[in-house]
């Protein structure tokens, strides 16, 4: 296989340039892992959550969508387990005081040979002493036990002390879907099985390892709970197995940068769990996961909440709590995955190298480039360009050589550039280039809208 242009410096760097992505609260100095999506950023982003979008819930037969609160009742989380639970094993270096994840440091050390999942922290604990696994940061060997560390930010609700109460930004996006079973399926009318499906922010206050966007504490998931009967649930794991996997090939992945990793080590609540790893610049990492989380969720909130959340089968009347089979996946985590897999270096026939993002047009910022050859042609541009912003999202360009100005679409994946020239005054005729080809042809106009709305779907 030939070996891959992409790094992380060259994508963060051009991300930075661009308008793609910039670090977060900059001008105060940044905030550790926070990323701010710029102008062309938000619109690749936007465009990821629309395909799956599309995918999961607009095609399909019965899934339906909710967009559901981000703080909810501190009882939910009781329930979900994460107040007691939903812990990262801790270690501090006594020399340099940084703080690490004791599997992050297993993982890293043992170049991912070493499954951490599967060890406790005792066992964990005795294989950084015994392989002297050093501080990342200042390579000493000097730490501390391993703590637990719950990972949800805490907040309070409560105009004054006295009247506060212990409120959660939510860590996940599922649960919000889960405690709204009954309102989607009454208000629907759905059948089991059918799917709710969210996109939303979640929250979580952990170490990341720095990998751009790749880990965060603020994040956004986009998240698909998949209802069924049991005796059922396997067949519907191994569907989302593959519709997960057909849903990147469609966007453009190469299967060889795309593996399943089967978990080794379940969840107390799951029968089973796979993920979808890419092979980011960083090396082999989660990109998605499925679950089959059983009747637990269900289950779990009937009894906190004291509401019955049993299905009644219309046709039969048989009552059941559903199994669940989860398909979640980063947006942001996502988004680094599609930069990764379209960023390419070229080198011309001229000698000259260009950097290209080979998008998937459906993903892409602008679906099109408008260019006035020179700028007194910039009033028929502009004039086309107003008619195709009504249809599709496009942008306009007039400073520089037309040769700098392709150069610049390419780094951010635009498709198409129209050039406007003298020809088209006569015929009314323009320049259409394609962004991997280079290849040129000639198009009235008039069917350019038609045109950029088939070779740009989804």
């Amino acid at each position: 296989m030939a070996k891959r242009a992409v790094t992380m410096d060259k994508l963060v760097a051009l991300c930075k340039n661009r308008g793609i992505i910039f670090p977060g609260s900059e001008i105060y100095g940044g905030m550790g892992n926070t990323w701010d999506y710029g102008p062309v950023g938000v619109e690749i982003k936007n465009n990821i959550k629309r395909a799956w979008w599309k995918r999961f819930v607009q095609e399909s037969e019965n899934s339906y969508g909710v967009d559901a609160a981000i703080l909810m009742n501190s009882r939910v989380w009781e329930a979900s387990g994460h107040t007691t639970s939903f812990n990262d094993p801790k270690m501090d270096c006594k020399e340099c005081k940084s703080r690490h994840r004791a599997d992050t440091l297993i993982e890293a050390h043992s170049k991912g040979k070493v499954n951490p999942d599967t060890m406790t922290n005792e066992e964990m604990e005795a294989y950084i002493n015994e392989h002297h696994v050093c501080c990342p940061i200042c390579g000493k060997f000097n730490w501390t036990g391993i703590r637990t560390f719950n990972l949800m930010f805490e907040t309070s609700r409560g105009v004054t002390d006295e009247n506060q109460s212990k409120i959660y930004l939510r860590p996940e996006t599922a649960q919000g879907e889960f405690v709204n079973f009954l309102n989607v399926q009454r208000s629907t009318r759905a059948k089991v099985p059918f799917g709710i499906a969210q996109i939303g922010k979640a929250f979580r206050n952990e170490i990341t390892p720095g990998n751009f966007i790749f880990r965060t504490i603020e994040f956004e998931q986009m998240e698909h709970q998949w209802f069924c009967k049991e005796g059922t649930d396997l067949d519907y794991y191994a569907e989302y197995k593959q519709r997960a996997w057909q849903f990147l090939v469609d966007l453009g992945f190469d299967e060889a940068h795309l593996r399943f990793h089967d978990h080794d080590k379940l969840a107390h609540y799951a029968r089973a769990a796979c993920d979808i790893q890419y092979e980011y610049p960083m090396g082999w990492s989660e990109l998605n996961g499925i679950h089959n989380r059983t009747d637990y969720d269900l289950s779990r909130h009937q009894e906190y909440s004291g509401k019955s959340l049993t299905y009644v089968d219309p046709v039969s009347g048989e009552r059941y709590i559903p199994y669940v089979i989860e398909y979640s996946i980063g947006a942001d985590r996502l988004m680094l995955a599609v930069l990764s897999e379209a960023y390419d270096e070229e080198t011309l026939e001229n000698g000259e190298t260009r950097v290209v993002l080979h998008l998937h047009p459906a993903l892409a910022a602008y679906k099109a480039a408008v260019l006035p050859l020179q700028k007194n042609l910039a009033p028929q541009a502009k004039e086309i360009l107003a008619t195709l912003k009504k249809i599709l999202p496009v942008t306009y360009d007039e400073a520089g050589s037309i040769g700098k100005r392709y150069r610049r679409q390419d780094e951010i994946g635009t498709p198409f550039c129209i050039t406007v020239d003298f020809d088209t005054l006569q015929d009314g005729t323009v320049t259409v280039r394609e962004r991997d080809s280079m290849q040129q042809i000639r198009l009235p106009a008039a069917e350019l809208s038609a045109y950029l709305l088939e070779k740009t779907a989804f």
